[in-house]
Order: structure tokens, then C-alpha cells, then sequence
């Protein structure tokens, strides 16, 4: 048993010595560490969730993401309390991550030869990085320690970088600046933690598409971010599409109860309780005229219907 358990701890140390070589992670540990995900994957290794899945996604709301996941025992899945910079909207993406640490000489000195080995731009800062690998409907998420003033990660022109790069935003824990010139970048969003006018000082990139901590979470590199006024949450790219399946009939359901309340036609309590068939069979004839193209399937209606709620 002993000689067992020092292996074991040989080998975990030797991984974390080779990893700790890179500032970016190998597509063979990413794969490894998503290995749940099943379907296509970028060149990095990082899941590729369909762009039709997260355009589902949109149509969910937080506490139904919540819901679904603290089932599947995933409970450390929302940040909450951001400042937003267009609130109203709704930003969903794949997720590549980068960590960023308070800077010191010989910690600079590793990252900008791991950087070079790497083949990473050695001009301007190296807070672009992980711009520069960010592809079509990538939201990028960076820890920034909670740093504002010097903690700025971007500002308008690599916010207009990364617009033009995903589509999408960023989720920092931490800050950025030019608040005023991004707001005019049409498209772009950002939930972050605080603004400042300052630049970026005294912080270093550990990390790119390593897990990270935002807050309350950890999020995995190829995660999908649903980010809105109230809140963001991190998926786990395997269980993107059943979420999206499963909240959708609920929110087909939430949708005709209003309908049946609106009518009179039963009593309140018949309707948010337990249906009974004669409500169900309404419910099939609802659903096969509703104007929108929908993703359950028959046996997943069947299977939901026969469920308590």
C-alpha cells in the first residue's frame, strides 16, 4: 500500500513539474481534463459546443441553468455581483481562460521565456496572449485577482480586438478601462469587477486555458459562460445540450401555464401542481402547433410529463 501511494505521488509531482513548464496548456491535457465531452474539439483541445446549442442557451435564464446543474451536483457554478457594461443583454460563449498573478522579478523572468518558447508576440504587454489565441464565439475569462486600480486587463483597443476576434465580451475578476470608448463598441459586453483609468502594472499571466477560480467557481477552459444582469454561470461543455433540452420544456410549460391562467379554464392549483391527462393531452396539442422550432424529443416529452412536479 505504501509503495503504491508514493507512486502515485511520483507521478502526480512529475505531471505538475511538466506542466509547470507551460504557460499554456497542451491540447492533450485539456482534452484530459474535458474528457466527459464526447463530440468535436478545436486544435487546442478545447470542446467545441455547437453554435446552435449556445443560440438555444440564450433563451434560458439563470435560475433555470442553476437548477439543472445543482441536480447533476455541480454547485459552484454562479458569480454574481458584477459591474456590468451594457446591462440588459444576454452574452453566452466557449470559454478560454487565462490566470494573471501579482508580479514578481523571478516569476517574470520564467513566464517571458516560457512565453518565447512558445512562440508568444514579445512585443507590447503580455496581457495579450490570450487575445491573440481567442477564435469565433469565444467569451474570454480571466483571473485578475480582483485587482482595479493597475488591474486594468484591457482597454477600448483590445476590447475592439477581442470583439472582432469572437463576436463576443470578457468576464474578468478584476478591471478594465476606457468604460466610455467600449460602451460604443457595438456588440461588445464585459462583466467585470471594477474600472479604473489606470493601466496595467505588477501583474503576471500564469496561466492560458488552465482551470481558473472566478470567484465562488471554477471554470475549465472549453466551459460555456451564460452571463446576464443577474448573474454568470459556467457549463460544463458536456452537459450543454440535455441542459438546454431539459429547460426548455420547463420554460414550455412556465409558457402554457400562463396561457391556461390567462383562460380560467382550471383552477390555479390543478395547473402549477401535478397535470392531470386531460391537461397533458392539452399540452401535446399546444406544443405541436407552438410557432418556434424546438429540441426535445418524443421521449423526452413523454419521459418529462411522467415526472412529479
Amino acid at each position: 500500500m505504501y509503495k503504491k501511494t508514493l507512486f502515485i505521488l511520483l507521478f502526480l509531482a512529475s505531471g505538475l513539474c511538466v506542466n509547470a513548464q507551460r504557460l499554456g496548456s497542451s491540447p492533450e491535457y485539456i482534452r484530459e481534463m474535458t474528457s466527459l465531452w464526447k463530440g468535436e474539439r478545436f486544435a487546442d483541445g478545447r470542446p467545441k459546443v455547437p453554435d446552435f446549442l449556445l443560440e438555444r442557451l440564450e433563451y434560458n435564464t439563470l435560475e433555470q441553468i442553476w437548477g439543472y446543474l445543482y441536480g447533476k451536483g455541480y454547485r459552484n457554478q454562479v458569480e454574481k455581483n458584477w459591474v456590468i457594461l451594457k446591462p440588459g443583454q444576454t452574452m453566452v460563449g466557449r470559454v478560454l481562460t487565462a490566470q494573471f498573478m501579482p508580479s514578481r522579478p523571478d516569476l517574470d523572468t520564467l513566464v517571458k521565456a516560457q512565453g518565447r518558447r512558445e512562440g508568444r508576440s514579445q512585443r507590447g504587454g503580455n496581457n495579450i496572449w490570450p487575445i491573440d489565441i481567442l477564435t469565433k464565439g469565444d467569451v474570454y475569462v480571466a483571473d485578475g485577482f480582483g485587482k482595479v486600480k493597475d488591474g486594468t486587463l484591457i482597454g477600448s483597443s483590445l476590447g475592439n480586438s477581442i470583439y472582432a476576434k469572437t463576436g463576443k465580451g470578457v468576464i474578468f475578476y478584476g478591471s478594465i478601462r476606457d468604460m466610455q470608448e467600449l460602451k460604443d463598441t457595438q456588440g461588445f459586453n464585459a462583466w467585470v469587477k471594477g474600472h479604473d483609468p489606470s493601466y496595467i502594472k505588477d501583474m503576471t499571466p500564469t496561466s492560458i486555458n488552465a482551470p481558473v477560480r472566478i470567484g465562488e467557481v471554477t471554470v475549465f477552459p472549453g466551459d460555456v459562460a451564460f452571463a446576464n444582469e443577474y448573474g454568470v454561470v459556467f457549463i460544463p461543455a458536456h452537459l450543454v445540450e440535455d441542459l438546454v433540452r431539459a429547460n426548455e420544456l420547463t420554460g414550455l410549460r412556465d409558457e402554457f401555464e400562463r396561457v391556461l391562467l390567462k383562460q380560467g379554464k382550471y383552477p390555479s392549483g390543478e395547473i402549477h401542481g401535478d397535470w392531470a391527462d386531460v391537461i397533458k393531452n392539452e399540452f401535446r396539442a399546444w406544443l405541436a402547433k407552438y410557432p418556434k422550432k424546438t429540441m426535445y424529443t418524443p421521449e423526452q416529452l413523454d419521459k418529462y410529463l411522467g415526472q412529479k412536479h
